[in-house]
């Protein structure tokens, strides 16, 4: 059996290494709703594997649908806010993975890869 870890003190160490963030920024509201709505996309997609052994209905793309519109939103405005060109993301993104694919490291960990 292994000893009770202290949370307490975990916590009062962990407040020493922690700092109070200024988010007064404008690319702080589209970058939280786009996580936001991404895991809302991982917990429906979850929930269809886990409740239905991975059968998607009409009702699941649907509600997906309206989760990456969500997503697609964000994204538009964190790109906007942070003066990129949404196509270009996708441009580059097609280029990365073209290039990937071509030298054969489409898997594995890494953005230099």
């Amino acid at each position: 059996m292994t000893a009770a870890f202290d949370f307490s003190a975990y916590q009062e160490a962990a407040a020493r290494t922690g700092a109070v963030i200024t988010t007064d920024h404008p690319i702080v509201y589209p970058t939280l709703g786009l996580v936001n709505e991404a895991g809302e996309v991982a917990g429906k997609v979850k929930k269809i594997f886990r409740d239905r052994q991975g059968i998607l209905t009409d009702s699941d793309r649907e509600a997906l649908t309206m989760e990456l519109g969500d997503v697609l939103w964000y994204l538009s405005e964190l790109c906007t806010r942070l003066d990129i060109r949404l196509e270009d993301v996708a441009a580059r993104n097609v280029a990365k993975l073209a290039d990937r694919a071509a030298r054969g490291v489409l898997h594995g960990d890494g953005d230099t890869r």
